[in-house]
């Protein structure tokens, strides 16, 4: 059967730039599953997706003109059902043979087996393979149909339609053109108004030819670079891209590099089609401005590139990417030049006005800002924020660290109210430390301002010294505390203040700085500044709190590669110090490596079975009422070992400390072979308890072994 390339492309208006390469991947991986799914294609076709912001398309190999035909199976009734006592078809089925286009002479021909307990009839047949002009209709419209458009926009057709100007369909953008070619034919499709050709447009301004007509499928991407002035692949745009700006920024000098941003390549990518990289400048002045905010402007309002210095600081020089490639670029550098002029002005002129007004003097302003209807202003969060951060630096530090954590927790959110974050929201905490230092404050105050909001995502930095991590971790206990307690839990799908990850960040600078702080105080030390608020639920704030970090803490450490029983050995006895929580776990992974781990575990198991049903007794044992020899031989064991391994645990060795517990494998198998512990004779059961009691004490003081049992 003839195979050959196929090329599918939608011409469009321009599309949303930051949803482009989604779409783009989207559009061809749905034309390549369904048209594997229908036989048309194989499962090993190469798969080429095109995106510009005028085009979706794909490419793809080893696609046939037609699917092979396919044996069906199909159940009809059972046979009592479809033939009586003389073995004649019934009407029943005839009716249902009648259904699928055959008649009694198919009778014979039935096949018969087994289905669950009886037998029943089954038709065979032969089901024509799909040609590929049905397929791909079928594909296409699938295609289009699931993808993930941000927006629907609906459209009217002026043609190819029946009603001309009423008639309407909807798409992400309205479309103007489609190419479906198999090697070098049409495939005889439509969709959303139009119907297949081998007709595309290229550049708007810079195509050889318009319209571009297309040899074949596996000459789209060349025709369109050479005659339509189009890269039509979204990868080979953002990579030439990548190149000319590297290029560029030899070209400026002095170890000049542009500043790295995916996002931003992909959406430039997403919004041209030939691109052309144009050195530019500002003057010089502007860089008075912290460099934070002028990059800011330009990547978000312009969608240029800044040029950093060898040092990372910044340059004058900045990179556009144009659509166009003049032969005098010296109107569009120009252009662009006196465009992004009054932004770095309005930017200079909000950071001269906001240093007007020390960050102190901001403070009584934030109590006209609303934090949450039920939490109150920001004003009386920071109150709050500065209780636990004091709090907090009490016990990590002196009377120093306390004021400065104070001080820098009452001056955090003072910078919302200036003209800088009013009109950049990204730039909180980085103004404040500017303003900060401006002030003549303390560096470690105004690096606790940028820092408070730290880690802000997954991989992020942490807070830089004591001071910033003491109001860091007040800040997000704060939001935590208030908004368990008012009820405001996160949900499978929605996270709106983002707990998950406030969680996510205190656990990392407990564990990651070995913070020498319990989570039960923490969490209660903050829940009691919330004591004032109406309906505040202090057990949500506190118990259900804790759950839920200890929950994102047991999700962090499997996906380090830790398994559930493990990180439940360790998590099970509530660990309040997590600092602590890497070692234990490092020591529980290296004693469940031991050949003795298996047999201990499922014997610590045992051992809290037998107790949980004795609450009478206690750890009391005495050497009197050992008569077995395997208990006497436990109990000498457990004098030897025990001690040693409490010196490791006190010393913090929790993996030597397992490893000499493992010494008492044997004795403890000993024990419940030959020893009956719930002996008649009370003295000696409860002495036996007692032992046991003691052995489970000493084994389970780095982890609940149980949880490592099969």
């Amino acid at each position: 059967m003839n195979k050959n390339s196929l090329l599918v492309e939608l011409f469009v208006e321009e599309l949303p730039p930051k949803a482009l390469k989604k779409l783009g991947e989207a559009f061809a991986g749905v034309l390549r599953d369904q048209l594997v799914a229908q036989g048309l294609a194989e499962a090993g076709s190469v798969l080429t997706p095109y995106a510009s912001p005028r085009r979706l398309a794909a490419h793809l190999t080893h696609v046939a003109e037609r699917a092979a035909d396919k044996a069906v199976s199909q159940k009809l009734m059972p046979v009592a059902v479809g033939l009586d006592a003389s073995g004649q078809p019934t009407p029943a089925l005839l009716k249902r043979l009648a259904a699928l286009g055959a008649d009694a002479s198919a009778v014979p021909g039935l096949k018969r087996a087994m289905d669950g307990k009886a037998e029943a009839l089954f038709y065979e047949s032969t089901a024509k393979g799909a040609t590929l002009a049905e397929g791909l209709q079928k594909a296409l419209a699938e295609a289009i149909a699931k993808l993930p458009i941000p927006k629907v926009m609906s459209y009217q057709l002026e043609s190819g339609c029946e009603m001309p100007g009423w008639s309407s369909v909807s798409f992400v953008r309205p479309a103007h053109g489609l190419v479906a070619l198999h090697a070098d034919t049409v495939v005889p499709i439509e969709a959303l108004g139009l119907k297949a050709g081998r007709e595309t447009h290229g550049h708007r301004f810079e195509a050889a030819v318009d319209p571009v007509v297309l040899r074949d499928a596996n000459s789209y991407a060349l025709q369109l670079q050479d005659d339509g002035a189009v890269i039509a692949s979204f990868e080979a745009r953002r990579a030439e891209i990548a190149r000319q700006l590297a290029a560029a920024a030899v070209k400026v000098g002095g170890g000049s590099v542009p500043i790295h941003d995916d996002a931003l390549l992909d959406e430039v990518t997403a919004l041209v089609e030939r691109p052309n990289v144009l050195v530019c400048s500002f003057e010089p002045e502007f860089l008075e401005v912290p460099q934070e905010c002028l990059i800011l402007t330009m990547k978000a309002n312009q969608k240029y590139f800044p040029l950093l210095d060898a040092s990372s600081k910044l340059t004058n020089k900045f990179l556009v990417v144009s659509n166009i490639t003049p032969d005098d670029a010296s109107a569009v550098i120009q252009g662009n030049e006196r465009v992004v002029r009054p932004r770095l002005a309005d930017a200079k002129f909000f950071f001269d006005q906001d240093r007007k007004k020390s960050l102190a003097s901001r403070v009584e302003s934030l109590g006209k800002v609303v934090y949450h209807n039920k939490l109150g202003t920001q004003g009386e969060r920071v109150q709050r924020v500065m209780h636990i951060a004091r709090g907090i630096a009490e016990k990590l530090g002196d009377a120093t660290l306390a004021a400065q954590a104070t001080q820098a927790a009452q001056l955090a959110k003072a910078d919302l109210v200036t003209d800088m974050v009013g009109e950049f929201p990204e730039l909180q905490g980085t103004m404040g430390r500017y303003y900060a230092l401006h002030d003549g404050l303390d560096a470690a105050v105004a690096d606790a301002i940028e820092d408070h909001y730290k880690p802000r995502f997954a991989g992020d930095e942490l807070p830089r010294n004591s001071v910033s991590l003491a109001v860091a971790l007040a800040d997000k206990l704060e939001t935590l505390v208030g908004m368990f307690g008012v009820g405001n839990l996160p949900t499978g799908d929605r996270d709106p203040f983002a707990l998950r990850r406030h969680a996510l960040g205190v656990i990392r600078m407990l564990i990651e700085k070995d913070l020498a702080l319990g989570l039960d105080a923490l969490l209660q030390d903050a829940a009691a500044q919330f004591s004032a608020i109406d309906g505040f639920d202090g057990s949500k704030a506190t118990v259900e709190l804790r759950d839920f970090i200890l929950d994102r803490l047991a999700g962090s450490l499997r996906e380090q590669g830790a398994s559930a029983q493990e990180v439940d050995a360790v998590l099970a006895p509530l660990p309040q110090r997590l600092g602590e929580v890497p070692k234990l776990l490092a020591a529980v992974r290296a004693f469940a490596a031991l050949p003795a781990a298996a047999a201990l575990a499922a014997a610590n198991k045992r051992i809290g079975n037998i107790l949980k049903k004795a609450p009478e007794a206690d750890a009391h044992v005495s050497e009197l009422l050992l008569q077995e020899p395997a208990e006497k031989a436990l109990h000498a064991a457990m004098a030897q070992v025990v001690p040693a391994a409490n010196a490791q645990f006190d010393a913090g060795d929790y993996t030597g400390s397992l490893q000499t517990l493992a010494a008492l494998r044997e004795p403890v198998d000993a024990f419940f072979t030959d020893v009956m512990v719930n002996a008649e004779q009370a003295d000696l059961r409860l002495n036996r308890l007692g032992l046991l009691m003691s052995l489970h004490a000493a084994m389970n003081r780095v982890a609940q072994l149980e949880r490592l049992a099969v």
